[in-house]
């Protein structure tokens, strides 16, 4: 075995745990010995109509077994799979298929309207294979069944040589310009961002392949992800799993429904549940305050979100509805992998703080590093296990990937600050930052004081132009039912966190606040909305 693949090592753990469940959806269950056979049928279909080594091969699913087993036949072939927002209609398909060179693409039927036109875009196209959702309407132009032609195929592994060099990548973006393709070599992301062998998540990492099936619990941790697999965050989770001989609980139709995800936990007995901020965790935490003894969370240790803080007022609604659960709050991005994770004892209002390892530091724009206590903001770095690049664009990764110091570092775009006790105080993304009279605003720190009031169900700001300021801040706020918070009351309950410059000056309310499938905020979105209610 040469180096850290991720094929390799799911096999590992296969042999050592083949009869224990992987994945439970619904009313199917699959062991380790399940999954494993499925993608190796998989992987037979697809190097029977030619795709090898480095071919992207595109999933456009929603949550399911499928989405999983897509991912591993790419691995075992040394193929790459691509990540589909399913959200996007023909014009932003065209464009990923086209930007990721498809040669294949495994989709629900229920994207079938989308899918066919946007094939043109695919560079040689060799298969379409169509998962039956029991949707209605016709199937895509020139797909085949999905279970018809596993059932075609032998289940024995695919003798392919693998190494830790193999590529993985995850599509970023979108909300705020074209998405792009993030490339990283197997071994680099299984320790950056899949556990690297621990199932604690402690750093006690494995230094060889072959100490993994030594490392799995005796009995494999419970996880429901409430992400779509589709994001970043979540392969990490089904991934870490994986490696750990855990268990993954999927909302049965992949769709996010608070009530399901609370009846799932009870019947599994889930242990961990994952989401990505608070546009999940809200709504999951206001449905069991509603009646918290209608479900048995006993089994719940943690309540994670990964790829996004939880603002301070969500983490005591936690510690208010679940007492015993663990937040376990991670923060990270599709180029640096898991950075770390804001202090337990956080309970400042605003920008989240990260408690960080060695590897992540704050670079000013010299690319020196930011002095500790100093107030001097700069750019967010992650050092050692970093991304190759950006697929196809050498000048986007040549200002993203930069080194310094003998160091090579990724960027991912955000602002930050080093606190006197090395805590890192993210401030958010630079090309969200709002310019109010010179003074600079950063949307997430706003965000997290107004999600504190109580008639705020969720909140994204943004900047507007403004004659005399250059930008004005805007908060474009969801309320809860019956509740309609004015301009005034907002600011009130504000400034006794934020300087007055940085409070909202306009409020636009709205039905909901449109976010990714992943629970990202669309700034784009929220800009055009807030513009529409702007005053001319």
């Amino acid at each position: 075995m040469a180096g850290f693949n991720l094929a390799d090592l799911f096999e590992l753990v296969v042999d050592a745990v083949p009869d224990r469940p992987v994945v439970i959806t619904g009313e199917r269950r699959l062991t380790y010995a399940d999954l494993d056979r499925r993608a190796n049928q998989l992987a037979h279909r697809l190097a029977s109509a030619g795709v090898g080594p480095g071919d992207s091969v595109g999933l456009q699913l929603v949550n399911g077994p499928e989405y999983l087993e897509g991912m591993l036949a790419c691995f075992k072939l040394r193929a790459v799979p691509i990540n589909i927002n399913y959200r996007y209609v023909d014009a932003e398909l065209r464009y990923l298929y086209d930007d990721a060179e498809l040669v294949a693409l495994v989709h629900h039927r229920q994207f079938a309207p989308m899918v066919g036109p946007a094939l043109e875009a695919m560079t040689e196209q060799l298969l379409v294979l169509e998962v039956d959702d029991a949707s209605p309407g016709p199937t895509s132009l020139w797909a085949h069944d999905y279970e018809a032609e596993l059932a075609a195929q032998p289940d024995d592994r695919p003798t392919v040589e693998r190494s830790g060099d193999d590529l993985y990548c995850v599509y970023t973006g979108g909300t705020t310009g074209a998405p792009k393709g993030v490339l990283w070599r197997q071994e680099d992301i299984f320790f950056a961002a899949m556990g690297g062998g621990d199932p604690l998540q402690m750093g006690n990492v494995i230094t060889e392949p072959g100490e993994l099936p030594g490392r799995l619990l005796d009995f494999g941790v419970v996880a429901l992800p409430v992400p779509p697999f589709m994001h970043a965050s979540a392969h990490w989770l089904a991934f870490s799993t994986f490696f750990g001989g855990g268990t993954l609980v999927l909302l049965p139709d992949g769709h996010f429904d608070p009530v399901v995800t609370w009846q799932l936990v009870a019947a599994e007995h889930v242990n961990v549940l994952v989401v990505v901020g608070d546009a999940m965790a809200r709504p999951l935490l206001d449905e069991l305050e509603l009646d918290p003894s209608a479900v048995d969370t006993s089994s719940l240790m943690a309540l994670g979100s990964g790829g996004a803080i939880l603002s301070p007022s969500t983490k005591q609604k936690v510690a208010e509805v679940l007492p015993n659960v663990i937040v376990a709050d991670a923060f990270g991005s599709s180029e640096t992998g898991q950075l770390g994770g804001s202090p337990p004892a956080d309970d400042k209002f605003g920008a989240p703080r990260l408690k960080v390892d060695g590897r992540t530091t704050v670079l000013d724009d010299d690319l020196n590093p930011v002095v500790p206590g100093s107030g001097a903001t700069g750019h967010l770095a992650r050092g050692g296990r970093v991304p190759l690049g950006y697929k196809g664009d050498e000048a986007k990764s040549a200002t993203t990937f930069v080194e310094s110091g003998g160091t090579r570092w990724a960027l991912p775009g955000d602002l930050a600050q080093v606190e006197s006790d090395g805590t890192i105080t993210v401030l958010g993304r630079a090309s969200q930052c709002i310019n109010t009279g010179g003074e600079k605003v950063y949307p997430e720190e706003v965000e997290g004081v107004l999600k504190a009031h109580p008639d705020v169900v969720d909140a994204v700001v943004v900047g507007l132009p403004d004659e005399r300021w250059g930008e004005h801040v805007t908060a474009v706020v969801q309320a809860r039912p019956d509740r309609s918070p004015s301009l005034d009351e907002l600011r009130d309950h504000a400034r006794h966190s934020l300087a007055s410059y940085k409070l909202p000056k306009q409020l636009v309310l709205v039905p909901r606040i449109e976010r990714s499938p992943s629970g990202k905020a669309d700034y784009r979105w929220a800009k055009d909305t807030a513009a529409e209610h702007s005053p001319t």
